[in-house]
């Protein structure tokens, strides 16, 4: 009896150690759900404190903008003496892309002008996030270059 009871616990000690490993990570945007990160940005304006495209830094290309992730779908950046407007969406990423694996969410930004707005023009891919920031990658299918750019709240 007693060695039934000892592997009794054995059990449920392994299945709650296995459950615990298998939880979800908050951070993570795996879960295709774009609900969370729409939320996220919709609340306050943000400013990039990072953005680095192929090796090269021009986080000063944004320095001073504010930008506003609004209702449908507009972006909006502005210093107090420019205003520029583009669309912005979080999208379930349900096919194959340069940076794999399929299934993650898609941060895609489109800007027409000014030509360093351009550059911020893609479908970005969400490495983490947090209630105040979050960091996007983007592997180009052209060049191969990665980009990161990264947004804080303000």
């Amino acid at each position: 009896m007693k060695k039934l009871s000892f592997l009794s616990l054995l059990a449920l000690i392994f299945m709650l150690t296995t459950a615990s490993m298998c939880s979800s990570d908050d951070n993570s945007s795996s879960s295709q759900n774009p609900t969370p990160v729409i939320n996220l940005m919709t609340q306050g304006t943000w400013r990039i404190t990072s953005f680095i495209e192929s090796d090269n830094n021009e986080t000063a290309n944004f320095s001073g903008y504010a930008f506003t992730f609004g209702a449908s779908n507009v972006l909006t950046a502005t210093n107090g003496v420019n205003a520029y407007t583009g669309s912005w969406s979080v999208t379930a990423d349900n096919s194959t892309d340069d940076d794999d694996p399929s299934g993650d969410l898609d941060f895609t930004i489109l800007f027409a002008s000014p030509i360093n707005f351009i550059d911020l023009s893609d479908d970005w891919d969400i490495v983490s996030q947090t209630s105040t920031k979050i960091q996007l990658i983007d592997i180009s299918g052209g060049n191969g270059g990665t980009d990161y750019l990264t947004f804080e709240k303000n």
